[in-house]
């Protein structure tokens, strides 16, 4: 059976186009390289690359193995640094960006449970609900809610938020309950001023994603701001229910219009492009698989 080194001094000739060069990427010397070829060939039984003292070309049997070949020995490759790496204890400093209402409540209690587990590793968290670039902002990780662009990140679904209209018994003791989308337009509705379209709420009506135009004498910027007022019976809000449900649990808050909620916004970890994210990455993002349940909160 071939040697894995013999293998890889193959893919290297094929690539540097001669062996000098591949003995030169591979910080070995120019006979070592030239013995694994032939060794290669030999067990083969075919020959791989037409040499002389000047250039090497792969023959027609090389150019097949190379493409046959390459992809099986960068998986070994991958694979002996993930045992090797799952060796390595998780340490160094973990980069955490999350959506700044979702992190105190929901991140924090696993980043403790995580530090606990591993000490050797730092966290330094960043909250912010803008959509910030993982290399420039030296993360290592985010967790974004959001349906997910193309982009050059990896990631894990951990679940999928529900975003629901509600209001406080005393609102409903006064106005009634909307039993429509359309009954909305008639009701004193809360509006954040910073949505991308303020005033325009999302439902899915006859299998369809609909838009509905609200509004109301009371506008925030703020999350807070708006709860307080919905709490406070100036109107009805609307938001993902992860944000409200303690105030839905102590009866402050009312769920209505269930049947036409939109569909549930997904809840990603994501991470740069790597085939074998760091071992710090990695221990983070199965536990917060592990502890997060998500689906439909």
């Amino acid at each position: 059976m071939s040697r894995l080194e013999d293998l890889e001094a193959f893919i290297h000739i094929a690539e540097a186009g001669s062996l000098t060069d591949a003995a030169r990427r591979l910080d070995r010397s120019l006979q070592a390289v030239s013995r694994s070829l032939a060794t290669l060939e030999e067990d083969v039984g075919v020959q791989l690359v037409h040499r002389t003292t000047r250039y090497s070309a792969l023959s027609e049997a090389g150019q097949a193995f190379y493409r046959r070949v390459k992809p099986a020995v960068l998986e070994i490759r991958e694979a002996r640094l993930e045992a090797a790496d799952r060796r390595t204890e998780p340490s160094g400093i973990l980069r955490v960006g999350a959506p700044t209402l979702f992190g105190p409540d929901f991140l924090v209690p696993i980043i403790a449970e995580y530090m606990d587990s591993y000490p050797q590793v730092e966290v330094d968290l960043q909250l912010t609900d803008t959509f910030v670039d993982l290399a420039s902002e030296g993360l290592d990780l985010v967790v974004r809610i959001a349906d997910l662009p193309d982009s050059s990140l990896q990631g894990k679904r951990l679940g999928a938020l529900r975003r629901v209209v509600f209001g406080a018994p005393s609102y409903f003791a006064r106005h009634g309950r909307p039993e429509e989308p359309a009954e909305l337009r008639r009701h004193s509705c809360i509006v954040r001023t910073v949505d991308n379209r303020p005033g325009q709420w999302a439902f899915q009506i006859g299998g369809k994603k609909r838009m509905v135009g609200v509004r109301g004498a009371f506008r925030s910027n703020t999350m807070a701001a708006i709860y307080s007022a919905v709490s406070a019976g100036l109107g009805l809000g609307y938001s993902p229910l992860w944000q409200i449900r303690h105030l839905v649990d102590a009866g402050q808050l009312e769920i209505i219009l269930e049947e036409f909620e939109p569909r549930p916004v997904p809840i990603h970890a994501l991470w740069q492009e790597s085939r074998l994210p760091p071992a710090k990455v990695r221990a983070f993002v199965d536990l917060l698989a592990r502890r997060l349940t998500l689906d439909n909160l």
